[in-house]
């Protein structure tokens, strides 16, 4: 049975299931999903969004290179590179990262499929019963997906969609993703929170955490990882009256916990009153809110009154014998949990990271990876300091270790 696409004009189109923002919020649980793309299970996953000129763009096109849905053994994990490309006359590059979280949003609106994260962290899934309808081609999918954009973004007058499911093209592709990522969080290199006066707020993901609040500063990257301060500025210019708009920082009302009295306030009315004020840049009083799309979670270990860093694809056990599934669970959902901060990684670089509540001086436990990655903007007295992985399994050993190097924790 074919459903009608419903609630977008006149385009609107026949698809092998519903469409629509009344799908945005559900999940497909693990024991569901026919095949799911990204994830923890495999190393590479990523989606790119480019503006090109007109004539670089096939309007409608959709290309697949590699296995497509159909062809792919149920209950597999693929990896996968989802490259987008938008073509229109007011068209800025600086508009990217806006389109790029836009996918998130659109992929959710498709009845039985999942999108969750960003950037090279996506994580997607199509529900059995989706597949048995008939979504059982990138073909399909990249189509809704170009009603879904030109329909919603009329700013976007040509797009095409290639889809890339063959392991080493995959890699290359995320590998040629990466730098234009940093490259779009480097723009803000040197812009504080003094400097401006308005900060940006995102609502986005609010079909999943009804009352999470996302507060984007120029020192304080959307905890996805997806919306810099310039991206949410670049939002707000093509939809004025989306779910990311600006926000008149407003008079400071603690300058040591950098807590503003218009973002408490705006915090307050998009909660609906769960929350009332926010600490940008602590983990443990009044700390942001999660939704679930964070890169990484800074969590509080009370041990040795430290933090520790976890992300999304670090599968271990973390130094206090917790996943970063389990803790997700309790980080995310909207509500403000002392100890436990949603983040993006890019975080880790930004001069103001959790400086109210010490910084890195107070940093005790990260991933390997994560540490070698955001080497540059640890302090270099703090770098040989903070355990690893490899360096202990356990809050016992990560206590000798701390002792051993004298961490200002234990000092």
């Amino acid at each position: 049975m074919n459903f009608i696409c419903s609630g977008f004009g006149s385009q609107t189109a026949m698809f092998s299931v519903d469409v629509g923002p009344q799908y945005e919020g559900e999940n497909v649980r693990k024991n569901d999903y026919h095949v799911e793309f990204g994830g923890p299970k495999s190393e590479f996953k990523a989606e790119l969004v480019t503006v090109k000129s007109m004539d670089e763009v096939e309007h409608e096109k959709v290309t697949i290179i590699g296995p497509d849905i159909k062809d792919m053994e149920e209950g597999k994990t693929y990896p996968i590179f989802v490259k987008i490309d938008v073509a229109g006359e007011e068209l800025e590059k600086d508009m990217e990262g806006v389109f790029e979280r836009r996918h998130h949003v659109y992929s959710n609106y498709i009845e039985g499929f999942w999108h969750m994260a960003q950037r090279d962290a996506i994580w997607m899934r199509i529900h059995k019963d989706t597949f048995g309808k008939g979504l059982n081609s990138f073909e399909e999918l990249g189509q809704i997906l170009i009603m879904l954009y030109t329909n919603e973004l009329p700013i976007i007058e040509k797009m095409e969609v290639t889809y890339i499911t063959d392991p080493e093209q995959v890699k290359e592709y995320v590998e040629m993703a990466r730098p234009i990522y940093q490259e779009r969080d480097d723009r803000l290199k040197g812009l504080t929170e003094e400097e401006v006066n308005e900060f940006y707020v995102c609502i986005l993901c609010q079909s999943f955490a009804p009352t999470h609040v996302c507060i984007v500063t120029p020192e304080r990257m959307s905890l996805c990882g997806a919306i810099s301060w310039l991206d949410g500025r670049a939002a707000f210019k093509i939809d004025p009256e989306g779910g990311i708009f600006a926000v008149e920082k407003g008079e400071i009302k603690d300058a040591e916990m950098h807590e503003y009295e218009n973002v408490n306030q705006i915090v307050a009315e998009k909660s609906l009153g769960r929350n009332s004020v926010y600490y940008l840049h602590s983990a443990l009083e009044n700390a942001h809110t999660s939704c679930g799309c964070f890169q990484a979670i800074c969590y509080y270990i009370p041990e040795v009154d430290g933090y520790g860093i976890v992300h999304r694809d670090f599968v271990g056990d973390t130094v206090t014998g917790t996943r970063f599934s389990s803790m997700a669970t309790e980080a995310s959902g909207g509500a403000q949990k002392e100890g436990f901060l949603g983040m993006a990684i890019s975080y880790l670089r930004s001069p103001k990271f959790i400086i109210s509540d010490g910084g890195w001086t107070r940093v005790v436990w990260i991933p390997k990876a994560i540490k070698e990655e955001v080497k540059d903007c640890i302090p270099e007295d703090m770098y040989g300091k903070i355990a690893t992985e490899e360096d202990v399994k356990n809050v016992d050993e990560l206590v000798e270790f701390l002792q051993k190097v004298e961490h200002p924790q234990m000092v």
